[in-house]
């Protein structure tokens, strides 16, 4: 999806949060994925998803940046696993395929440099390597096992080797989410009024949101029924939050987070509103997609973490149901009860 640079353009920050949707969620330098690259990046497989999973197996060629699998290291020294890698896996050491450490006992064990190995560093074939290690530092008394081992891929263009597998998303993919996600802004019963608030012109407002459904129609992301069912907009067609299903406004987009008073950060910049997976991102599937994502409040989703609605939903009620047993919560009210105040 391209945002031009015209009068239409979408208020700044709504328009960043739109573009962050289609890049990985963060990592730090201790980790082997990559910090907020695209979803059409390198894609890292786990031996154990390539092992048991002929679907994964079946769609890697079709990653558009490649794929590597990572092996541990007491797979590919036991159990001659290096004879049947190429013929039984299709694996290529330094190909398709690294060793990955992450534990100090498999370093000490089967030390990669002791094998005359190079640590990789390109996330295409070839990977100038064979190996890369990701260990953490202990507490042990020995000054050596008290330094982590981070080798491979420390190089200008970010420090992780690929993207993990689930978070992957083609490009014309990741388009789609984000005309539906930005088309979701529209259908907030304020976005209007929020977007003209931010600084564009009434009728620009109404132009672009005009558009907006127009391409999303054209491109069959604007099925409303299917987009209620997946508990992404209401009844009226208008956006809500996937786990409580309170209306979302668009002023909550451009809404910084309240912080805790003694505890504010100076350049926060999580907002009220976040991208939110309503089947979770999970190995065997590729749910970043349309009718799968939908803007939750920030709350919501930390609640649900990676654990799905459902499951959350099942947690809640029974916290709920052990809380009004121990008499801390009221019994629930009559679903016939009406609060409505005269």
């Amino acid at each position: 999806m391209k945002f031009s640079k015209d009068k239409m353009q979408i208020p700044p920050l709504l328009h960043q949060k739109i573009v962050k949707t289609g890049t990985t969620r963060g990592a730090d330098d201790d980790e082997i994925y990559q910090n907020r690259v695209s979803r059409s990046s390198t894609v890292l497989i786990p031996f154990s998803q390539w092992e048991c999973n002929e679907e994964i197996r079946n769609c890697a060629s079709r990653f558009v940046n490649g794929y590597i699998v990572l092996i541990p290291p007491r797979i590919y020294f036991e159990n001659n696993f290096a004879t049947e890698m190429e013929s039984r896996w299709g694996l290529f050491l330094g190909v398709n395929a690294l060793v990955f450490y992450e534990k100090r006992s498999d370093w000490n064990l089967h030390n990669p440099e002791a094998n005359g190995w190079m640590p990789a560093t390109s996330r295409k074939n070839p990977l100038g390597g064979q190996y890369v290690a990701r260990v953490p530092a202990t507490t042990s008394l020995d000054e050596t096992s008290r330094k982590k081992i981070n080798v491979g891929f420390a190089g200008n263009n970010g420090k992780g080797a690929g993207i993990r597998l689930y978070e992957y998303a083609d490009a014309m993919t990741i388009a789609d989410c984000k005309l539906q996600l930005e088309a979701l802004f529209w259908a907030c019963h304020d976005s209007v009024e929020t977007a003209v608030g931010a600084g564009m012109a009434h009728e620009d407002a109404l132009a672009r949101k005009a558009d907006i459904f127009k391409r999303c129609g054209e491109r069959a992301l604007l099925d409303w029924d299917h987009l209620a069912e997946s508990r992404i907009v209401d009844s009226c067609k208008q956006t809500i939050c996937p786990l409580c299903l309170q209306p979302i406004c668009g002023r909550q987009f451009l809404s910084r987070l309240a912080q805790a008073e003694g505890r504010e950060v100076e350049d926060l910049t999580i907002t009220q509103v976040s991208l939110f997976h309503i089947n979770e991102l999970r190995y065997g599937v590729f749910n970043h997609r349309p009718y799968n994502l939908g803007w939750g409040h920030h709350d919501c989703n930390v609640v649900v973490k990676d654990h799905g609605i459902s499951e959350t939903l099942k947690w809640m009620q029974g916290v709920l149901d052990r809380n009004r047993l121990a008499g801390f919560v009221p019994p629930a009210p009559s679903p016939h009860q009406d609060f409505r105040q005269d």
